[in-house]
């Protein structure tokens, strides 16, 4: 296939936890290096860092990895515009993006990989992880849809896209709680850097 991308959304300013949570130290580095290394060593061929609050940090942070970025100018109005200037910036041949929080640092390779394995197999434009009959992440999208998601309500977010299109949704079950978990309090931190 050859060019699947990952958005990373990392724009957001963190209001809840009081400082920049992506750059919070997880494991041996921080919340977002973990995110990314997460992504580089699947099946991905490239990245691209969705940028907002705090972007020099963070892209000082990840000067390093072999990413892309791109500034949301508009990141106060919530994750459905950062996923719009992600779509926005890819090239034209790109054939999917797999959309993930830069928060979620629980979801392992093997878990991007089994998406992208289901797209290639089923031949289907929305792909969602799910976990306990949970929905979690990385949502993948076929870019066929990059005018339907520019067009989205921002308020109804990148959910309202499977609602349009429910036919071709693909659920597939993994055994990774971490597709759930996002940090976005002190507390969600501390549960999960136990």
């Amino acid at each position: 296939m050859g060019n699947n991308w990952a958005l990373i959304l990392a724009a957001g300013s963190s209001r809840r936890m009081g400082s920049q949570k992506l750059l919070l130290p997880f494991g041996e580095s921080t919340i977002i290096e973990t995110v990314i290394d997460n992504v580089l060593n699947s099946s991905i061929d490239h990245v691209m860092v969705v940028l907002g609050a705090n972007q020099k940090e963070i892209r000082d942070t990840l000067g390093q990895k072999s990413v892309q970025f791109c500034h949301n100018r508009e990141h106060e109005k919530g994750m459905l515009s950062s996923v719009i200037c992600g779509i926005r910036v890819l090239p034209g041949d790109a054939v999917c993006a797999l959309i993930y929080l830069g928060d979620q640092p629980g979801i392992p390779p093997a878990v991007t990989d089994s998406v992208i394995d289901a797209y290639m197999e089923e031949l289907v434009g929305i792909v969602i992880p799910v976990h306990n009959h949970r929905r979690g992440h990385p949502l993948l999208v076929d870019m066929k849809y990059r005018k339907e998601i520019e067009q989205l309500d921002l308020e109804e977010g990148l959910r309202s896209l499977r609602h349009h299109f429910p036919e071709d949704v693909l659920e597939v079950e993994v055994d990774e709680p971490g597709i759930l978990v996002d940090i976005d309090t002190r507390e969600d931190y501390k549960n999960a850097t136990n």
